[in-house]
């Protein structure tokens, strides 16, 4: 555990047996008020250095090494925060206090595993810090994995001299860590330290009750509020032996203890990568500071959802410039809803008063990238340049049974596209959430959908949101429910306001900083595709392309006679429909693939298909969707074709879905990707 952070130990017997019931008598020679003329104590020759942009003094108690980092302006009452193990490991949180008045202590008593000469050196610590530095009477105590045994013993010891404890995935019960007794995977070298260290066999361990776990009545009887930071994956100290048990019983005995248990981590890394839930906590709880506790905490567990990648200076460049842009939102039926987009549009408003924005809203419910990469001409790119497209599938393109090489191909083809008709144009990739993506991120993955889509994101330098991830994390936090709060995969208002926020987050970080005067827009260049068979060449062919045979007719305007729904664009257009087994018709085109934008409702039927004279192939239009709805459905038939002229033949089949009630097949237009 933390290997590599771990020094030469400095070995000590324990005075006493530490068995059973005599926890007491082992702790009896360091009890009471320890003298603060303490001898080994030489703090008046610190080494003055720096750290993190604050004066560091480094000095020796009781012949081991000790510090102190000062604050600029130290706050009323001298606070400070000691940091019983690994000083300077992920230490946003000891920075963010010393910037608001906080000293931070560290001494060096590593390999003693809170045995009683560890804390003996402690108590020495302590009484030379506060008469040298007039530090508060009561500190807070910070203890970092095996720092855990450190900072609960000591505060297990003087009560008194607490505020209270931050750990951060300790150890709390030392049969769990080092020994390895349940779940965790143990470390025999610093089992048999800690044995020396205490003066025990293995025996006398086993029987004793020296772990924090074990001795929590002094710390509840005193009200010390605790704060722990931990992985629920967890495989070296694993939570439901410490920290879970701890809770648990400190709950028991009326005492104050906030948990934080961040999903999928493991031992590593610690702390939170923003540390405001950590600050504002320790804050409140330190007379006279309350009124600082306001970091904002955004995130349930300190670190975002999004990568920035190349970022979005080209769209800021544009959009600061002021006069008409363009900012175009490609998706389903989340997108297409009133919610999200509505408040990302206020806000790029808000943000830049000058621009006159006009805002393309080009979802369509039921679509993923496959049909949206065939659509990008009509629906996106006829409206002018586009400066900023937002684009999401992660969803439609999992639930209508994309393949991942459909999904990359498609995803491809909207990025390839759109950067081809604007190479400056910035993009973000949104992931939105649904249950079996949750499923998939609380057992430990990533959705493969999304890793598909972030494959294209990072290739092509795009940012990207997983808002499945963090729907997934705030549920697990406690911050809201599924079915209260964001009750569908179409997300409530709730719902709708979340991916607002976590939209307006990123682009906080995109824009935080001022630009600077005289920079451009960046260049970039079309880099070389994932797949050369994406499609990135998608166009809505018209039906008068092709060449009708018997059993086809061309209707102007389509509208179902059943009961069952339609989609926007499907429904009082033109369209092709044959419902009589043997209908055929032809289509000549050049390109790479091909395929029929279609509506399947209860009546859709089978079709055969051939390319250039080949072998005929079938496919069911029906879905699982098609009771209720005459559903958009992009059927692409062959992909990957050589470059250059092709023939499709379609017939519709005399066989059929059984849940089907005809064998009609309309196709709103013809799918064909050219040549880039």
């Amino acid at each position: 555990m933390d290997d590599g952070l771990v020094q030469n130990p400095s070995r000590r017997r324990a005075a006493a047996a530490l068995v059973g019931g005599a926890v007491a008598a082992a702790y009896c020679a360091i009890d009471g008020a320890p003298s603060a003329a303490a001898p080994g104590v030489r703090i008046g020759s610190a080494m003055r250095s720096t750290w993190s942009g604050f004066d560091r003094h480094d000095f020796l108690v009781a012949d081991r090494k000790g510090l102190i980092v000062v604050p600029r302006t130290a706050a009323a009452g001298n606070p400070w925060i000691w940091r019983t193990e690994f000083f300077g490991h992920e230490p946003q949180a000891d920075i963010a206090l010393l910037e608001r008045g906080f000293h931070v202590a560290y001494l060096d008593v590593q390999n003693l595993y809170g045995a009683p000469a560890a804390i003996a050196a402690m108590d020495r610590f302590y009484d030379a810090v506060r008469a040298t530095y007039s530090l508060a009477d009561r500190v807070v105590l910070e203890g970092f994995s095996r720092g855990g045994l450190f900072a609960f013993n000591w505060a297990t010891h003087r009560p008194g001299s607490v505020r209270a404890i931050y750990a951060d995935a300790p150890v709390l019960d030392y049969k769990s860590w080092p020994l390895g007794k349940g779940r965790g995977k143990g470390s025999p070298g610093d089992w048999a330290r800690l044995l020396q260290s205490y003066g025990l066999t293995e025996a006398e361990a086993m029987a004793s009750q020296l772990s924090p776990v074990d001795r929590l009545k002094p710390l509840a009887d005193a009200q010390i509020p605790l704060l722990h930071v931990c992985g629920a994956a967890d495989d070296v100290v694993p939570f439901e032996e410490n920290t879970g048990l701890l809770a648990k019983r400190y709950r028991a005995m009326g005492g104050e203890i906030t948990v934080i248990n961040k999903l999928n981590c493991g031992h590593h890394p610690h702390s939170l990568k923003d540390p405001a839930r950590i600050v504002n906590w320790i804050l409140k709880r330190t007379p006279g500071m309350e009124a600082l506790a306001t970091l904002p905490e955004l995130t349930p567990y300190g670190y975002d959802y999004f990568k920035l990648r190349d970022g979005l200076g080209s769209s800021r460049t544009r959009f600061e410039a002021g006069g008409p842009v363009r900012v175009a939102f490609l998706g389903g039926s989340i997108t297409a809803s009133t919610g999200w987009r509505d408040q990302v549009c206020a806000s790029l408003v808000r943000r830049f008063p000058r621009a006159q924005f006009e805002f393309v809203s080009a979802g369509i419910p039921s679509l993923d990238t496959t049909p949206n990469a065939f659509r990008m001409e009509r629906d996106v790119l006829s409206r002018g340049r586009i400066d900023l497209l937002f684009v999401e599938a992660a969803v439609n393109d999992e639930t209508n049974g994309r393949t991942a090489e459909e999904q990359i191909r498609g995803m491809e083809g909207i990025v390839r596209h759109a950067r081809r008709s604007n190479p400056q144009v910035d993009l973000i990739h949104l992931h939105f959430v649904d249950p079996e993506k949750m499923a998939v991120i609380r057992g430990g993955g990533t959705p493969e959908v999304i890793k598909n889509h972030e494959r294209v994101a990072g290739h092509y330098g795009c940012a990207s949101i997983d808002l499945a991830w963090e729907v997934t994390d705030r549920i697990h936090a406690g911050e809201f429910t599924w079915e209260k709060d964001f009750k569908d995969l179409h997300p409530a208002p709730f719902g709708h306001q979340l991916y607002a926020k976590s939209v307006d987050r990123l682009l906080d970080a995109a824009w935080q900083e001022p630009q600077q005067r005289g920079a451009g827009a960046p260049v970039r260049t079309l880099k070389p595709p994932l797949d050369p068979a994406n499609y990135s060449g998608g166009k809505l062919v018209s039906l008068d392309r092709a060449q009708l045979g018997k059993g086809w007719s061309k209707l102007s305007a389509w509208k179902p006679k059943d009961s069952a729904g339609t989609r926007p664009g499907f429904v009082g257009v033109p369209f092709l429909e044959a419902t009589e087994p043997g209908s055929e018709l032809s289509l000549e085109f050049d390109g790479t693939a091909v395929g029929l934008f279609i509506t399947a409702g209860p009546d859709a039927g089978t079709i055969e298909f051939r390319i250039d004279g080949g072998v005929w192939q079938t496919r069911d239009t029906f879905t699982r969707w098609s009771r209720q709805l005459h559903l958009p459905w992009a059927q692409l038939l062959a992909a990957g074709l050589p470059s250059g002229a092709h023939r499709l033949d379609v017939r519709v089949s005399s066989n059929r879905n059984p849940s089907a009630v005809g064998s009609a097949v309309r196709v709103a237009h013809f799918l064909v990707n050219e040549s880039e």
